[in-house]
């Protein structure tokens, strides 16, 4: 594939990145007494991106490694450079952004009335943020877009949020940017190292792959880039921060979150942590294992107790994301499909889920479980809808869910069984409290009478859950189109990480022979 797409004459995946940013700077030029033009000027530009992306989908060739790079040197003084790809790693992810985006805006027309300029211009901001973190290849411009993320989605909860929404804001702020410390500190080791092994200075991320690091120091760089993405993932016991995110969060801060940001420490570990520190993966390996399946099963147990709805909803994140580590980590053709078609599922079935959660809060102001019942007679496509994501997210055959977890677990199965074994409760568990809360908000009698008028599913929302609900059944039950797309790549990056890690040994072994041989 050539590496030159354009689109109205810019290279196409800087296009990508920096559309919506523009966009959200037009948003804002709309004049205050005209709040309904500066939501369908935001959508149009949402939607514009999303159908701008599309293209990544249907033209992509599999197998052909980094495509559409686009390479300027940025900073030549310390080897930083705008540099910018794709692979099957990062493209569905792209995608699922832009597509998340996009349903964000629109789902946001009745539930935002206050300062609606600030807050679509924030939305479009974090897209620009999140794509730019997929599509970078250089560890400073990945850096930039990985800090920006947090500015958007700080001011999206502390503003527009619930009641303790500064508290949710200055928790999810700085449990993230202490994580992101971290890595920077690891960035900047990686960095001399490299300059010591090769005379030059380079922050290419595909420089760096070629560099062998002795066992060592990858323990410490590992330990630094696996707390920051672990923290963004979250992995227990590292979730506390999530909860109360979610819960405070409007619900298209909520949607992005879980759809999109979380997916940044999962990607993360498989871009950055394990290719490049391949030996000391290893060696934590059976910690990162335990943790993987600690968070699937606590997650699901501490979800079935929750009155809350929306809270139920984010603590099925912590169990659904340790499924995507536990395949991930297994590190086979099997596994690692099924992880990453997984982070897509889990975009689109837990954002439903916030999504339908919001039109409930926006109907009645509450979400707790036991202000509800019997919707089911006065909603009946609203629960028609809920019963479809509700079944996705907990993995029944024919849904997008169920294969992403089915790979998972074989391929866990096939390198990890005992934690394959102990994560297959979590199956069990999810659809427990999944059901429970399903049956208690849709079945039985009409116990309050302000639920006796609420309205059901309007056409702009229709639009929101229809888009959700066809990659629901697509891909559950025709996934080819979608794995064709990664699995190259993957196979790439397990090859990547087998032949590091033979590097690095052999780095460590002529050290080890070096030093015996000044000693005599």
């Amino acid at each position: 594939m050539p590496g030159a797409w354009t689109l109205l004459g810019v290279p196409y995946l800087t296009f990508l990145t920096f559309f919506p940013v523009a966009g959200g700077l037009l948003v804002l030029t709309v004049p205050r007494a005209r709040e309904r033009l500066a939501r369908i000027v935001a959508f149009v530009i949402a939607l514009a991106e999303l159908g701008a992306s599309l293209p990544l989908f249907v033209r992509f060739q599999p197998g052909a490694g980094m495509q559409l790079q686009e390479r300027v040197a940025w900073i030549p003084s310390i080897g930083a450079s705008y540099h910018l790809g794709v692979d099957g790693v990062s493209v569905l992810l792209v995608l699922l952004t832009t597509l998340l985006s996009a349903l964000s805006v629109l789902a946001s027309f009745s539930a935002v009335t206050d300062r609606p300029r600030a807050y679509y211009a924030l939305l479009l901001l974090l897209e620009t943020a999140m794509v730019g973190t997929f599509v970078s290849l250089d560890m400073v411009v990945f850096y930039i877009f990985w800090e920006a993320m947090l500015v958007p989605m700080y001011f999206l909860i502390g503003v527009w949020g619930g009641e303790h929404r500064i508290r949710a804001a200055i928790k999810f702020f700085l449990y993230t940017m202490a994580g992101s410390v971290l890595m920077l500190v690891a960035i900047l080791w990686t960095y001399f190292l490299y300059h010591s092994v090769n005379g030059i200075y380079s922050f290419d991320l595909l420089d760096w792959y070629r560099l062998p690091i002795p066992l060592g120091v990858q323990t410490w760089l590992f330990l630094a880039f696996a707390i920051a993405f672990a923290i963004k993932v979250p992995m227990f016991p590292f979730h506390t921060w999530l909860p109360l995110a979610h819960t405070e969060a409007p619900t298209a801060g909520s949607v992005i979150l879980a759809g999109v940001l979380l997916k940044m420490g999962t990607y993360g570990f498989l871009r950055f942590a394990l290719p490049l520190f391949p030996n000391a993966a290893e060696m934590w390996l059976p910690l990162l294992l335990g943790l993987s399946v600690a968070g699937i099963i606590y997650g699901a147990l501490v979800a079935w107790v929750q009155p809350d709805i929306k809270k139920l909803v984010a603590y099925s994140s912590v169990s659904h994301l340790g499924f995507v580590m536990l395949g991930m980590l297994a590190m086979n053709d099997e596994g690692l499909s099924g992880s990453l078609l997984q982070m897509v599922n889990h975009g689109i079935s837990t954002g439903a889920l916030f999504l339908l959660v919001g039109v409930l809060y926006e109907r009645r102001h509450t979400r707790l479980i036991s202000d509800f019942g019997g919707l089911w007679k006065v909603m009946p496509g609203f629960a028609v809808v809920f019963l479809v994501i509700l079944l996705s997210s907990v993995a029944l055959p024919g849904t997008n869910g169920f294969v992403g977890e089915f790979l998972i677990l074989l391929g866990a199965f096939k390198s990890q069984r005992p934690f394959a074994i102990l994560a297959a409760t979590g199956v069990v568990l999810s659809a427990v409290y999944m059901l429970t809360m399903f049956q208690r908000v849709m079945f039985g009698p009409v116990t309050h009478p302000e639920n006796d008028a609420l309205p059901d599913l309007r056409s702009r929302e229709w639009a929101v859950f229809v888009p959700l609900l066809i990659l629901v059944f697509w891909i559950g039950v025709y996934p080819q189109p979608f794995l064709s797309r990664v699995q190259p790549a993957l196979r790439q990056t397990a090859e990547l990480v087998r032949e590091r890690a033979l590097l690095c040994r052999l780095a460590d072994a002529q050290e080890a022979v070096s030093k015996a041989g000044a000693t005599r």
